[in-house]
């Protein structure tokens, strides 16, 4: 079969197909119009050269592991999969992978249409990946193929324009990068990642990743691969993007060819971000940093006092101690507080909750802020973002359902035996499930969905 055509119908007619996005050696995304619930989505499959393979079924296999891979892991910067459906296509039962479609461009197009990017605009994106790497690690994989070109930024909405009392919603034209913007990176193609069974267990790699960025232990036949093989790679890709420079491949640098640190392609590097990249970027895995986040510690240090730093945004609300609350773990202190700020932001603090107007109005950099301290202390776990993925993926719409509700309820522990919980019998600690708090944030409750759907309506808005 060769690609599918624009207009062509999928899963009993539930996806039209617009366009194709793009391919690689595997597979094919193409745009598709949703049209049970008017939204846009990427449709992935393997393409049509993998299709006619004598080994074809192995490589269906891989991909339906790439989809329940991506499927466990639900973060702000993991490119979502909402379902994986069969599609029959001349006797074949070819699988499709449903993924959100994210507007913007990957960092490999941005890098090469604008050139070397300074610390201050690298750094922050490489967080978000790096934090998007450290929940996948946590779920029991490696991605194995960290590059620019598997790193999408979005693009940040503009600020609506206001004409007549009217507000209006112009095409975006801010930079995915610029500081203070609604863009972020994600991470995409989990199509080399491995589940890790055991630690230290020898596996044998069929993928060799991508040249300059893979580590020595993705080009050996058989391979320790783990955190580290993608701190290797997340260097490797801060690399290109402070020098505008490929480094040189592992395999040569086995040959006594030396890494050349990225500070002698570009004098403006920090010596800090150099000797992070350079202990990243270690031939041997026992000498990196064995953690993501221990790289990004080099890379990033934190001083003592960094904490108390105040966090502030553009209408002057103060989330300092909501940020002081969540790093000391103080789960009921901080969903107490998360509630304080909301209301306040909204001006709602009289009526003592929110309104679907208020809702709707509210702005989206402080529900950004508030959804990254969240997610950033939880590791992952809680948060706005997180609980609306987790609601989409039930089936949920803007419209509200109570049956889907109730589900959602029950997924993140809101609900027991078919009954909503009181509050003071829900859980304050990391133990909680997933997208469990925070609870109580300014509207009608976490046991009444109306007020949640809409909320989750404006994280979608938002693009958080």
């Amino acid at each position: 079969m060769r690609h599918w055509p624009p207009g062509q119908q999928l899963h009993q007619g539930k996806y039209l197909i617009e366009e194709i996005l793009g391919g690689g050696g595997f597979g094919v995304t193409y745009r598709d119009q949703n049209r049970k619930e008017d939204k846009l989505v990427a449709i992935k499959t393997l393409n049509a050269n993998v299709q006619g393979k004598p080994n074809f079924r192995e490589y269906q296999t891989k991909f339906v592991n790439e989809a329940l891979s991506l499927a466990k892991c639900s973060h702000p910067h993991v490119v979502q999969v909402y379902e994986v459906f069969p599609e029959m296509v001349e006797n074949i039962e070819l699988w499709c992978m449903v993924m959100e479609l994210i507007d913007g461009i990957d960092l490999a197009e941005y890098l090469e249409d604008n050139g070397i990017l300074s610390e201050e605009k690298a750094l922050p994106i490489i967080q978000q990946v790096g934090s998007a790497l450290s929940f996948v690690h946590q779920q029991g994989f490696t991605h194995l193929d960290v590059k620019p070109q598997n790193i999408m930024i979005r693009t940040p909405p503009s600020p609506p324009l206001v004409r007549g009392g009217v507000r209006e919603n112009p095409p975006f034209s801010s930079s995915p990068l610029n500081k203070g913007g609604q863009g972020g990176a994600v991470l995409i193609d989990f199509g080399l990642a491995r589940q890790v069974t055991a630690p230290g267990k020898l596996r044998t790699n069929s993928n060799s990743g991508t040249e300059c960025y893979a580590p020595i232990e993705l080009l050996e036949k058989r391979a320790e691969v783990g955190a580290y093989t993608d701190v290797y790679s997340l260097a490797a890709t801060l690399y290109v993007m402070l020098t505008g420079e490929l480094p040189f491949p592992s395999q040569f640098r086995k040959q006594n060819i030396p890494l050349t640190p990225p500070k002698q392609h570009n004098s403006k590097i920090s010596d800090r971000v150099n000797a992070a990249i350079v202990k990243g970027m270690e031939l041997e895995p026992q000498n990196r940093p064995q953690s993501v986040q221990k790289w990004l510690d080099l890379l990033i240090p934190k001083p003592v006092a960094a904490e108390t730093t105040r966090v502030i945004s553009a209408v002057g609300m103060d989330y300092t101690n909501l940020q002081n609350l969540l790093a000391a773990k103080k789960w009921r202190e901080a969903d107490e507080e998360t509630a304080r700020v909301i209301l306040k932001v909204a001006g709602r603090e009289k009526e003592g909750g929110l309104n679907t107007e208020s809702i709707d109005n509210f702005p989206c950099e402080d529900l950004r802020t508030i959804d990254q301290l969240w997610v950033k202390y939880s590791n992952g776990r809680f948060g706005f973002s997180v609980q609306k993925r987790i609601y989409k993926s039930l089936g949920g719409t803007r419209e509200y359902d109570s049956e889907v509700w109730e589900k959602f309820g029950d997924r993140v522990g809101w609900r027991k035996n078919n009954k909503w919980l009181y509050y003071k019998d829900l859980t304050f600690s990391e133990k909680a499930p997933e997208a469990h708090l925070p609870l109580r944030s300014g509207w009608v409750g976490w046991r009444l969905g109306v007020g949640w759907v809409v909320l989750f309506s404006r994280v979608e808005t938002c693009r958080l």
